[in-house]
């Protein structure tokens, strides 16, 4: 294949726009997690320990997406470094490289949306159960 600047010039966006949907996921989770703590020093409930246990699980995946993200963005930036050097052969495995990285993270990002919609089923099914 003959990459040329423009793709992965394309990956820019998208990178970014993950980069920005991460980051909102992970200022979500802090604001939760600050509402918990007070919560928690107020009641030291078993429900409360469970949902501060997958809160840190789903964190790190958080965190995790968002290193795999930047890895991926900095991968299509020494590509184009290669290509401009014409280093063609290093260019097309680093490419291939950071398009992995992208997948890895957005496998991440989906485990984590199935983590949180888990949690949040949790939630609503006890609050039907007081009711």
């Amino acid at each position: 294949m003959n990459l040329s600047l423009n793709i992965p010039a394309l990956l820019f966006p998208a990178i970014s726009l993950t980069m920005l949907a991460y980051n909102a996921r992970y200022l979500a989770i802090a604001a939760l997690i600050r509402n918990l703590h007070s919560s928690y020093v107020a009641n030291e409930s078993e429900n409360l320990k469970i949902q501060v246990e997958k809160l840190r699980k789903r964190l790190t995946i958080i965190k995790n997406m968002q290193a795999v993200a930047i890895l991926s963005f900095l991968l299509a930036v020494i590509t184009m470094f290669l290509i401009y050097i014409e280093l063609n052969f290093w260019a097309n495995l680093v490419f291939g490289i950071s398009l992995f990285a992208l997948m890895v993270s957005l496998i991440l990002s989906l485990i984590e949306v199935q983590l949180s919609t888990k949690a949040l089923s949790i939630q609503l099914q006890n609050m039907e159960t007081k009711k």
